[in-house]
């Protein structure tokens, strides 16, 4: 039998990308593995179980936090026999105590770089990072361009590195949930944790001239929303901003299902789920030039090639002329339908396999 750790202690932050990541995974994990295999998820207390009986679960505690000086900034796990542990955020401080346990890691992105350039901080984050990539064994991240930027930024020593893209499960889509904060008129959507790296605040300037609301989903950790909120006055569109908070998956599925297009102008992503996630109802989704958002949105996306409102507005209203002139809807499902979590996790338990032969 072999068995295989699949690190979920990301899922102690819901409503976040890495949790969906880890959910989607993990449940496909279990339905693609072989009958001789056996999946483990090393998961916070509540998330015990999560994934049904036909698995085992390394329930971290409060005693896993205990910094351990001597073994620098890792946290080493006495889990007993795994033939491969999959770190699966680049940054977790959970690693196996065992050196015969091939690992995997997976590097989401680099996005502190593009958030904080010139950072002194930087040199320490690509350090811990690159202590992690120094016990893998195979390298994986979510885009090409985030496995580029890797190798631009860490020494990987020759070992094998993939891409493998994070994705949709759209044979069994979420069922649609009205929202409590219903919009009345028609309305552009945009997602995500309010920070700047997403760059919401270029986009109350595309209100100028129409009758849309603009909704931009999620957790709001800073002050950037008072940003976003004063570009609105400026234009203004201040009573057509809305900000629904955080969203539960059957909420964001009506959003999708009911938005005019989506809007995702960041500048820093390891992937961009959002936005396939928006394409797989064949919406006109517009996106920034920035890291990996032209790789997920292809030719089937619109882009935003700088952030000056006059060129945004143009090009939101060409790309709404398109989208309605040319009914692209199918061949945009078609483009999303490549991102789907069960290839994700079979690229994971393929990788799994030649490192447990």
């Amino acid at each position: 039998m072999k068995n295989f750790l699949f690190d979920c202690e990301r899922m102690k932050y819901p409503n976040t990308g890495p949790y969906q990541v880890c959910q989607q995974v993990g449940r496909q994990l279990l339905l693609h593995k072989e009958t001789d295999e056996h999946i483990s998820f090393l998961v916070p207390p509540h998330v015990t179980g999560y994934f049904g009986n036909n698995a085992s679960y390394y329930t971290l505690s409060p005693l896993n936090k205990i910094y351990l000086p001597w073994r620098g900034s890792r946290l080493l796990l006495n889990t007993g026999r795994y033939d491969v542990w999959h770190i699966t955020y680049q940054s977790s401080m959970y690693v196996p105590l065992s050196s015969t346990t091939k690992v995997v890691l997976t590097i989401l992105d680099l996005n502190f770089l593009h958030e904080h350039p010139g950072d002194p901080k930087n040199k320490k984050r690509l350090q811990l990072i690159q202590e992690r990539v120094d016990r893998a064994d195979h390298i994986t991240s979510i885009s090409d361009f985030a496995l580029d930027e890797a190798k631009n930024y860490l020494d990987f020593r020759g070992k094998p590195a993939t891409t493998n893209y994070i994705g949709c499960d759209f044979d069994k889509p979420v069922q649609a949930k009205e929202p409590q904060q219903k919009p009345v008129r028609p309305f552009l959507f945009a997602l995500g944790t309010i920070l700047p790296k997403k760059n919401f605040h270029v986009l109350p300037c595309l209100l100028k001239e129409n009758d849309f609301d603009l909704l931009i989903a999620g957790i709001s950790k800073t002050d950037y929303k008072e940003k976003i909120i004063s570009e609105a006055k400026k234009y203004g569109v201040s009573g057509r901003v809305k900000f629904p908070g955080p969203v539960s998956e059957e909420e964001k599925t009506w959003y999708y299902k009911n938005c005019e297009a989506f809007l995702f102008p960041s500048i820093a992503e390891g992937f961009g789920l959002p936005a396939v996630e928006a394409m797989g109802w064949g919406k006109p989704v517009f996106l920034s030039t920035h890291t990996s958002l032209p790789e997920v949105g292809g030719r089937m996306a619109y882009y935003f090639s700088d952030f000056d409102p006059e060129q945004m507005q143009y090009i939101f209203a060409e790309g709404m002329n398109h989208y309605h002139r040319e009914h692209p809807q199918e061949k945009i499902k078609q483009w999303a339908l490549q991102f789907n979590w069960a290839n994700t996790a079979k690229g994971y338990l393929q990788i799994y396999r030649s490192l447990s032969q």
